[in-house]
Formats: structure tokens, C-alpha cells, sequence
């Protein structure tokens, strides 16, 4: 099969790029490597069937050849992670809606099956229990950039819904809930690579409010595992599903965990949000899919559990820093 991947240099987009390879199809990916790495699919380039191109989804004509070559798209390409959304929220609004309407269009002109994913902000400012797909989305006032992620990616799925109400476009969309694992960086916000870097070199663990908002982690075997799965299975299309793992963890309860698996004598530093990120910034204290659509539809379950996620994570950074010559 051929396959397009946008966003495949980014952490997930290359998991998913070398699974589907591996799995004996074509990948032809395409980033523009704002938050992805060459890095991240440098291995995969000598391989037979892979071609990468260093581009933005937003070049029409690019896309058009690249869609119309695939039996299948994987859509990954996004502004993500909260720094980058509130410093950039004009090229999130513009990367997240433009972006997916291009890719959408393409996939209907050729009729092509296309994955879409989304993110658990979508959900906003829900939290009094874990989080199903019917749920209603609370978010804060647009002057709170923050919430620009969440609206757009929001809007993504309406997009993706639409074209398969009225076109009959085979779409699948995953809200994907906080994926971790080797080649996620914390460049962008992204809290486990953050709090195992700063452990591993003993500088304060720096926990953003007062650390007792929770978030659940899923490994990125288990979420590209999901994803590949739901687009094999017939009866996914024009639906929504969470990807995640419903292990839940307070995040101060993280840094704990991350300072005592590393041995480190990293001191726990709490930090506003407002000096974190903008005055007014505002967090969901809770964050935890419900995942039994996606158990019931193709029997769904985390393979990794929070601690075997820590220790992956750990020594995949601890390598990376003696690489660097830190360690």
C-alpha cells in the first residue's frame, strides 16, 4: 500500500512513517520541520519505499501529487505544544485549519481514506470526569490564546465530519492524549522530556502551577499501534475515538516519579503559569480519556504501563544527553 504521512519527521509522524514501512508499505512524508527533525526519519531514508520531501502541506500542488499517489493519508502535520501556541498563535490557526482543509479537499477529489489526528484539547476546559467522545467542549474567552489550539483543531474535525457526511469521504479522527516516548522533545512545552532532562542534569524540575493537575500518558507504540489499526477497520470511518491511556498522574506526582527513577538531586521548583507562560494563561486541572469506544470498536488497550513508560524515556534521554556530550 502506499502511504502519505504529513508532519513525518515529528515525533509521532516518524513513529508512524517506520511502523508502516515496516509493515511492508510505501511512505512518501512530507514536513516542513517547524517542530519535526530530519533527524527523527534520517534511518528510514535508505529505505526502499520511503520518500521524504522537506515541504509545507500548504504547497497545493505538492500535496495534490502526494495524495493522488496514495491509497491511503495519515494526517499529523500541525502547530503543536502550548509554547508554540501562545507565541505563535497566528501560524497555529493558520497550519491547523488551512492546512487540514487542503488535505481534506485532496483526499476527496482523489478519494482517498484519510486519518485525521486531533488532540484531547478539544475537550477544553472539561474535567469533572474522564473525557468521552460525546462530550461537550468548554472553552475560556478568545482573548486567552491559549484556547486557539483547541478552536482550531476543533474546527479540523467538523471539516473532516463534514466531508463525510456530504461526500461520503472515509475519514477517522483520534484525539490523541498526551503521547510520549523517544524523539519527543520539550522544546514546545512538552512536560515528561522536560522534567527527565532537567533531572538527569540535575537542574530544578520546573512544575508549572501547583502540580496538581493531572494528565495520563500513553507510549508512542501504543498510539501509532491505534491509529494504523482504526484505519484497517472498516467500521471506524466518520468516527471519533481517544487514544490514550487512562493511567491517571498528578504532574507534581511525575516529577517525584521522574527524580526517583533518575536517582537525581534535582530540587522541585513550582512556577506560575503566568510567568511560564502569559498573565492569564489558563490549564485543565484534569485530563484523562475514557477509551472504551476504541477497546469496543478494535480492542484497544495501552500495552506500556506509566512506569514502563518512565523507564524508556529515561534511558532513550539519558543516551541522547551523553550524545550530546552532557552526561
Amino acid at each position: 500500500m502506499k502511504i502519505l504521512v504529513t508532519g513525518g519527521a515529528g515525533f509521532i509522524g516518524s513513529h508512524l512513517s517506520e511502523a508502516l514501512l515496516g509493515a511492508g508499505n510505501e511512505v512518501w512524508a512530507i514536513d516542513d520541520l517547524s517542530t519535526g527533525r530530519a533527524g527523527n526519519i534520517q534511518h528510514l531514508e535508505p529505505e526502499d519505499g520511503f520518500t521524504f520531501v522537506i515541504d509545507t502541506i500548504t504547497n497545493e500542488t505538492l500535496l495534490e501529487e502526494a495524495v493522488k499517489w496514495s491509497d491511503q493519508v495519515y494526517h499529523l502535520a500541525a502547530a503543536v505544544g502550548v509554547r508554540l501556541i501562545v507565541e505563535e498563535p497566528i501560524k497555529t490557526i493558520e497550519t491547523n485549519i488551512f492546512g487540514t482543509d487542503l488535505v481534506l479537499k485532496m483526499a476527496n477529489r482523489y478519494r482517498k481514506k484519510t486519518f485525521i489526528a486531533s488532540t484531547s484539547e478539544v475537550y477544553g476546559k472539561q474535567a469533572d470526569r474522564t473525557l468521552e467522545e460525546g462530550d461537550n467542549m468548554v472553552y475560556g474567552p478568545t482573548v486567552k490564546s491559549r484556547w486557539s489550539y483547541a478552536c482550531s483543531k476543533a474546527v479540523d474535525e467538523f471539516l473532516a465530519l463534514a466531508y463525510y457526511r456530504k461526500s461520503c469521504l472515509p475519514i477517522v479522527i483520534g484525539r490523541l492524549f498526551n503521547t510520549v516516548g523517544p524523539r519527543q522533545v520539550g522544546q514546545y512545552g512538552m512536560v515528561l522530556p522536560t522534567f527527565v532532562r532537567q533531572a538527569l542534569l540535575g537542574e530544578p524540575i520546573t512544575v508549572f502551577g501547583d502540580g496538581s493537575q493531572t494528565r495520563s500518558f500513553c507510549y508512542v507504540s501504543d498510539t501509532v499501534g491505534a491509529i494504523v489499526a482504526l484505519m484497517e477497520h472498516t467500521e471506524a470511518a466518520g468516527e471519533i475515538f481517544n487514544i490514550g491511556s487512562d493511567e491517571e498522574v498528578s504532574i507534581r506526582t511525575l516529577a517525584e516519579l521522574v527524580r526517583k527513577k533518575t536517582n537525581s538531586p534535582s530540587e522541585i521548583e513550582t512556577l506560575p503559569y503566568d510567568v511560564a507562560y502569559e498573565p492569564g494563561f489558563e490549564d485543565m486541572q484534569r485530563r484523562c480519556p475514557n477509551i472504551a469506544k476504541i477497546h469496543q470498536t478494535i480492542g484497544y488497550r495501552p500495552k506500556v504501563d506509566l512506569d514502563g513508560i518512565l523507564d524508556r524515556v529515561i534511558a532513550h534521554m539519558r543516551e541522547e544527553l551523553k550524545n550530546e556530550g552532557l552526561l
